[in-house]
């Protein structure tokens, strides 16, 4: 009798086993086929106003307006702080993240390594010096030292103007530090993407900085949703953005962040 029981107790928990992982193979299943779509975006949130973190939570313009266009879209989504060299890195791979969200210019040269959403915002870089610089356009900064956050259109622009290995090119990881930099008199100027300039003047009245912008040596730029090449999401999501761009959401947000009116025009019909 106990040799039966053993063997009748082997044969129901074998049963039971059986059971129990065909349950949790039907439920994974059924989670893979019901789990919706999710983007993970990675950023560099050191980009008052564009994108930064206040305490633990990624905020700014560029959060609104990725938060405005997958709505739109209908697509789950997630922004991470990584970092903007290791943004640049992760998207090119396309694993951990499948897009960049980080004010991000489209240039001729990036486009060789990524592919690029629609044009989402107009820029242009600015000098900014301390009152009283002789500085006064671009070619002023040739002999001058010079901040920078390196891998940046700034960096790409200074690199002409200056020499790519002029050791008075400072390059940083973020503008954050490069315009550290300028405020504790390591450097003569800054040259940096105007939103950002503008918004740290903004913040720091007292430091009695100027912003100085040179359209014949800095031109538009546009910032585009960076991705992995050959990625299928710029087909998802370039009508999302033009919807947004054109249904007045756009234009809302935008004026919640600058306080005045984009040049949707402008944006429409850059390439």
């Amino acid at each position: 009798m106990k040799i039966k029981g053993r063997v009748l107790m082997s044969v129901f928990i074998s049963f039971v086993v059986v059971a129990l992982v065909g349950c949790g193979a039907n439920n994974s299943k059924a989670g893979n086929e019901s789990s919706a779509e999710k983007i993970k975006f990675a950023s560099d949130a050191s980009y008052a106003p564009m994108e930064y973190m206040d305490t633990d939570k990624i905020k700014g313009f560029d959060i609104d307006f990725i938060k405005a266009v997958m709505e739109e879209a209908g697509i789950d989504y997630g922004v991470t702080n990584t970092g903007w060299e290791t943004m640049l890195q992760s998207v090119k791979q396309g694993t951990e993240y499948q897009a960049g969200l980080s004010s991000v210019s489209i240039t001729d040269e990036r486009k060789e390594t990524y592919d690029y959403s629609i044009p989402y915002f107009e820029s242009t870089n600015m000098i900014m010096v301390k009152e009283g610089s002789d500085i006064k356009n671009a070619l002023d900064l040739k002999d001058k030292v010079v901040a920078i956050q390196g891998a940046t259109t700034a960096d790409d622009l200074m690199s002409g103007i200056m020499g790519v290995d002029n050791p008075n090119l400072k390059r940083f990881d973020s503008n954050a530090v490069a315009l550290m930099e300028l405020n504790g008199g390591g450097a003569d100027a800054v040259v940096a993407d105007i939103a950002i300039v503008r918004e740290y003047m903004k913040n720091n009245p007292k430091q009695k900085l100027v912003g100085i912008v040179d359209t014949e040596n800095f031109g538009a730029e546009y910032y585009g949703i960076l991705y992995p090449k050959g990625s299928e999401l710029k087909a998802k999501l370039d009508p999302a953005i033009k919807k947004v761009l054109e249904n007045g959401k756009y234009t809302e947000i935008y004026k919640t962040w600058f306080g005045e009116e984009p040049n949707l025009d402008s944006l429409l019909n850059a390439k």
